[in-house]
C-alpha cells in the first residue's frame, strides 16, 4: 500500500504513521562504546560491520540509516583535536560505505553525510547518483556545513572559516546545483538502440547553467537521472552546535526534504518546528512536504535500573559523563515509545536515533522499541514501498528540463 504523504503545515503529524531512522556512528554515540562487549572494535573498518548494522535496521522496518562522517578526526573539543587515544578515532567515506551495504539490503534508504563546505556539488550529484541507481531508489544525503579552521587547512582553498550565515547560503546553492544536476538527463534521454547506433537523445540532456555567488555550473551531469528522480535531501539544525541555529534552520525550510532538529523536549521540538515552518512558508514553500524528525541519543534496556547502570559504566570508562547535543534518554522501550508519541504532537513526522552503543541499543531499537510502537498501532509492519521518497510519502518529481531542450 503507498506510504503516507508526509506533513505539511495543514496536516497533523500526530496523526500520520510515525518515522524512524537510525545515526551509524562508529561504535555508538558514547565515547567508550568500543570497549563495551560485542562492540567488535577490530571491524569497525571493515565492510562487514557496516552491512551487519544496515541490515539489522532493515530487520527492524526502520525507514533510513544515516552515515555519519566529517573532514576531520573526531574529537572530544568543538574546534580542534583532542589528542585522545582512548577513543574511536577514524571513519570509512560515508558514501562509499553507503555503496557497498546497497547491493546487500532491499528497503531501507541509505543516507550518507557529505561536508558542503569542502565538496564540489558537481562529484556529490553523480556520487549521490549513483548510489540511487545501486540501490534502485533509496538513496539520501545528508548535508553537512563546515565551520572548523582545522577542516579547511586540510584543503588549503580557504584561510579561515566563513561567517555562518554564508556557509549555509554556500550549502543552499551547493544543494541547488546538486538538484539541478540530476535533472539535467531527462528521464527517458538513454535510448540504447543497438538497431540505430543511438545510446542517448542528446535534446534530452540539459544545461543547468547555474550561477551564483559560490558556484558556476554549466552542466548537464555525466550521470543518467536517479530512479527517485531527486533523492532525500536532509540537512541538521542543531541549537548551539555551530552557532547560529537560525541559518541551520533556513537551511532545512528552504532547501529540504528532511530536518534533524536537535532539542531537549517536547516545548523545544514545538518551538522548533514552528521556526521552521515559518520560514518555509515565507518562502514561499508551506505546500511542499517537509519530514521533520527530532535527533535522540538513546541507552535502552529492558527495566530502567539496567539502562542507568550500563549508563553509569560507560562514564566510568570514559571518566566524564556522557553529554550530547541532543536529549539523551536512557529507560525502557515502553518509556521511549511513551516519549516519542509525547513528542511527535509538537509536529515531527518522526526520530533519528543515535544509539549510545551500538551493538546493544541498536538490537534493542530493531527488537524492543518496534515491537512495542507496532503494539500500538503507530508503526509498520512491513515496507510499504520500494524507494525512500515511496517510504516517506514524497512523489517522484518531474525533471524541470524536460520541456526545455537544448541543441
Amino acid at each position: 500500500m503507498p506510504a503516507s504523504p508526509p506533513p505539511s503545515a495543514s496536516t497533523s503529524a500526530s496523526s500520520a504513521p510515525l518515522h524512524l531512522a537510525v545515526a551509524l556512528d562508529g561504535a555508538g554515540r558514547h565515547p567508550a562504546a568500543w570497549r563495551e562487549p560485542g562492540a567488535r572494535p577490530g571491524e569497525l573498518f571493515t565492510a562487514r560491520y557496516w552491512a551487519d548494522a544496515v541490515a539489522e535496521a532493515e530487520a527492524g522496518l526502520l525507514d533510513f540509516v544515516t552515515f555519519e562522517d566529517a573532514l576531520t578526526l573526531q574529537s572530544s573539543s568543538a574546534d580542534r583535536p583532542d589528542g585522545r587515544t582512548d577513543q574511536v578515532r577514524g571513519r570509512l567515506d560515508a558514501v562509499l560505505t553507503a555503496a557497498r551495504v546497497a547491493p546487500l539490503t532491499r528497503h531501507i534508504g541509505l543516507v550518507p553525510t557529505v561536508t558542503a563546505t569542502h565538496t564540489e556539488p558537481f562529484h556529490i550529484s553523480k556520487a549521490i547518483a549513483t548510489l540511487d541507481h545501486v540501490s534502485r531508489g533509496r538513496a539520501g544525503l545528508r548535508v553537512r556545513v563546515s565551520q572548523l579552521s582545522l577542516e579547511a587547512r586540510h584543503f588549503g582553498r580557504r584561510a579561515v572559516p566563513l561567517p555562518d550565515a554564508e556557509s549555509y547560503e554556500e550549502a543552499a546553492d551547493h544543494i541547488e546545483v546538486i538538484r539541478r544536476l540530476w535533472d539535467s538527463w531527462d528521464d527517458d534521454a538513454e535510448i540504447r538502440d543497438v538497431g540505430t547506433g543511438r545510446f542517448v537523445d542528446r535534446d534530452k540532456l540539459h544545461y543547468i547553467d547555474f550561477e551564483g555567488r559560490h558556484f558556476s555550473v554549466r552542466g548537464p551531469s555525466i550521470t543518467p537521472r536517479p530512479p527517485q528522480g531527486q533523492p532525500v535531501v536532509s540537512a541538521a539544525g542543531a541549537a548551539g552546535a555551530l552557532g547560529d541555529v537560525s541559518a541551520a534552520y533556513g537551511l532545512i525550510a528552504r532547501s529540504t526534504d528532511v530536518g534533524y532538529i536537535a532539542v531537549r523536549d517536547a516545548d523545544g521540538a514545538r518551538a522548533a518546528v514552528a521556526e521552521i515552518r515559518r520560514v518555509r512558508e515565507s518562502a514561499g514553500l508551506a505546500a511542499q512536504p517537509l519530514h521533520l524528525f527530532a535527533d535522540l541519543t538513546v541507552f535502552l534496556d529492558e527495566d530502567a535500573p539496567a539502562a542507568d547502570a550500563r549508563r553509569s559504566r560507560l562514564d566510568a570508562l570514559a571518566e566524564t559523563a556522557y553529554s550530547s547535543d541532543t536529549a539523551i534518554f536512557t529507560g525502557t522501550y515502553a518509556q521511549l515509545a511513551d516519549l516519542l508519541q509525547d513528542w511527535r504532537t509538537a509536529g515531527l513526522s518522526g526520530f533519528r536515533l543515535r544509539p549510545g552503543v551500538l551493538a546493544h541499543d541498536l538490537p534493542a531499537i530493531t527488537r524492543g522499541l518496534v515491537p512495542e510502537l507496532q503494539r500500538r498501532g503507530v508503526f509498520r509492519h512491513a515496507y510499504e514501498a520500494d524507494t525512500l521518497r515511496g517510504l516517506l510519502g514524497l512523489e517522484r518529481p518531474v525533471g524541470r528540463y524536460a520541456a526545455h531542450p537544448v541543441a
